[in-house]
């Protein structure tokens, strides 16, 4: 039996049972909210705090793009008072969990009011099981990696769940406001940081080619082997074409991503180069979740 067929039957089974079961608020006293990935979950809880009961669909170190929904999801939907998702065909597995769950929860699409790249012919790669999976999207929904637009996300959150709870409204608002100056402040930051560094210094290589609001707002160039190769192993040609790219922008560093497969950008990472090339483009190497500071190759 398919996972499809699997979560169909559990959503029938959730909604015939659902005139049996109490809402979940009756029980709890709290909203019961389902975030589709983590980071929305983050923002979420900063919001909601002990007044929600929070569900994340796809959680850290998990591609939201490939997940295959489990029954306990549906089930999950069905008791839900709010659906938090980002939106811009970024969940694919949602309308189908949305239809096999039944549920009558309020579904907030927090990228509504964002400031969107919008890209015709736009898409980007995913690793799944070793194979370069390209995910067609015309406009780019990694909206969030924008702390303007992150802010966009924490105001369309709270004002949710001042519509599915007005008795919490106030503390639902000030906890958004005091965490939208925290965000304001990291935009403050980040611009700093990166007026330090010479614009000539801000190129990156990256597995997955999911940075463009981070290029937009901040003024950095990330290089990605999206297109190099659609198979599991890219080519000593590919690998090479990428590596002459590298040099002529003076990339400064490589980083992998947990959710992506790193064997390329650790072949691009660790490949020898020229004495002259090492000396004017210090590549250095870091995953994504590894929070010690880069170091030199």
């Amino acid at each position: 039996m398919t996972k499809t067929k699997l979560i169909g039957i559990v959503g029938s089974l959730v909604v015939a049972a659902s005139a049996l079961a109490l809402p979940a608020r009756a029980e709890t006293e709290k909203l019961s909210v389902v975030a589709t990935f983590s980071i929305i979950g983050d923002f979420a809880q900063i919001v909601g705090g002990d007044r929600i009961e929070l569900r994340t669909l796809v959680g850290p170190n998990s591609d939201a793009h490939v997940y295959e929904p489990r029954p306990a999801d549906a089930i999950a939907l069905a008791r839900a008072d709010v659906v938090l998702v980002n939106g811009l065909l970024f969940e694919g597995f949602l309308q189908r969990l949305v239809e096999a769950s039944g549920t009558s929860a309020a579904i907030a699409t927090l990228t509504e009011g964002a400031d969107i790249v919008h890209d015709p012919d736009g898409g980007h790669y995913h690793y799944v099981n070793g194979e370069a999976i390209f995910h067609a999207a015309p406009n780019d929904p990694h909206a969030w990696q924008s702390v303007s637009n992150a802010k966009i996300y924490v105001e369309n959150i709270a004002r949710t769940f001042c519509a599915a709870d007005a008795e919490d409204c106030s503390t639902y608002e000030a906890d958004a406001a005091a965490y939208l100056d925290e965000l304001t402040a990291l935009d403050v930051e980040i611009r700093q940081s990166m007026d330090a560094i010479p614009e000539e210094r801000r190129v990156a290589v990256v597995a997955h080619n999911a940075f463009r609001y981070f290029e937009r707002d901040y003024g950095i160039t990330f290089l990605a082997p999206q297109g190099v190769s659609t198979e599991s192993e890219a080519s000593a040609a590919d690998v090479a074409s990428l590596i002459r790219e590298i040099r002529e922008k003076r990339a400064a560093a490589v980083f992998a991503e947990n959710i992506s497969d790193a064997r390329l950008v650790e072949q691009i990472a660790w490949k020898p180069v020229s004495r002259s090339a090492a000396r004017s483009t210090p590549t250095r190497f870091r995953r994504a979740a590894d929070p010690r500071p880069l170091t030199s190759t």
